[in-house]
């Protein structure tokens, strides 16, 4: 499924860019104008451009600036692909684009060519009659407050531009040209702020000098990375790659015994050693790691500030973790349901 979006100058070809779509390419139309103009009709209003312009500020202005895009949206199937048209705010291309698997084209001509179309095609809407009245009635829309239309911001948003200043058969090609273009534009997916982090956190832990856990951890606030660390003896001191690993048997209360490397810090208390050593606070902080924290980790992080906590994958030793965390109202979020495999892990 894809959305193709389009705005663009009076009369440069919009109409007929998603007319090709829908005849042609099996896409569904829907004209943001046609919404406002259902608005008119129930209201007994002549739809005229003038009428379209004011009552379509008045609907952004009552019900916010993306409204249009918004009944748009509710009318869409998610298994089909769409072309929306005269899109003249750009709330609505913000809108439409949070939805997903949306590009917005560009449609523009010669004012000239594009007066001389006006004056052909003949709509049931009042036009200026004049080129003088045509340039007048196009700038209100190009630029206007925040609310109302601003046509030339939106094409400024555009990823694409046609310009059509030839022949129908021309457009067609164009568009033919377009449409694989915009498909692969949309492969691109870019990360969310926690899907970044994460990623930096995975490329911090292939730093890490223990292969029982190559882990990472970032350390960020304000969206601005301020420490990282990785599994590592402390500094001056050999690594377990160089020497092998340093394990301590643990006997527990009920009789369980669990093994651990004690020559590396953790990541997250490497992180949080490396930004007391710079004299960066914690306060409000977010951390990313690759597992739930130990429970010494967790309480340095605790101690530090530190606020919430983003896990890859889950600690099978967490369980103390998760409550002490609890306890100290600081929010934990597993990405992963599945838990952390290791070498030697107990």
């Amino acid at each position: 499924m894809i959305r193709i979006g389009v705005t663009g100058t009076f009369c440069a070809g919009k109409d007929s860019f998603a007319k090709y779509l829908v005849e042609e390419k099996g896409f569904s139309h829907i004209s943001l104008s046609d919404i406002i103009r259902e608005e008119l009709k129930v209201r007994g209003v002549e739809a005229t451009r003038e009428s379209l312009r004011v009552i379509g500020n008045e609907m952004r202005e009552k019900e916010g600036s993306a409204v249009l895009a918004k009944r748009a949206l509710a009318r869409m199937k998610k298994d089909k692909d769409y072309v929306i048209t005269s899109i003249r705010n750009p709330l609505e291309v913000k809108e439409l684009a949070g939805a997903g698997r949306f590009v917005l084209v560009a449609v523009d001509a010669q004012r000239e060519t594009r007066f001389q179309r006006m004056m052909s095609r003949g709509r049931k809407e009042s036009e200026p009659s004049t080129f003088e009245e045509f340039c007048i009635a196009e700038d209100k829309e190009m630029v206007s407050h925040e609310q109302g239309q601003n046509i030339k911001n939106c094409m400024e948003m555009a990823k694409f531009i046609i310009t059509n200043d030839e022949h129908e058969e021309q457009l067609k090609k164009k568009i033919d040209l377009l449409l694989p273009e915009a498909e692969l534009s949309l492969m691109h997916k870019r990360p969310s702020w926690d899907e970044y982090f994460n990623q930096l956190r995975d490329i911090v832990g292939k730093r890490g000098t223990c292969d029982r856990g190559r882990s990472g951890c970032v350390i960020v606030k304000d969206k601005r990375v301020i420490s990282t660390g990785y599994v590592g003896s402390p500094p001056g001191m050999a690594h377990c790659d160089e020497l092998g690993h340093w394990f301590k048997r643990v006997i527990h209360e009920d009789g369980k015994i669990t093994q651990h490397c004690i020559r590396t810090v953790h990541a997250e208390a490497n992180a949080i050693a490396q930004a007391a050593r710079h004299g960066t606070p914690l306060d409000g902080a977010t951390l990313y790691c690759t597992m739930e924290p130990c429970i010494d980790c967790t309480k340095l992080l605790i101690s530090a500030g530190i606020k919430r906590v983003v896990c890859w994958k889950k600690y099978h030793a967490a369980e103390e973790t998760r409550e002490m965390l609890e306890e100290a109202g600081v929010k934990l979020e597993v990405i992963n349901e599945e838990f952390e495999e290791y070498l030697g892990q107990k």
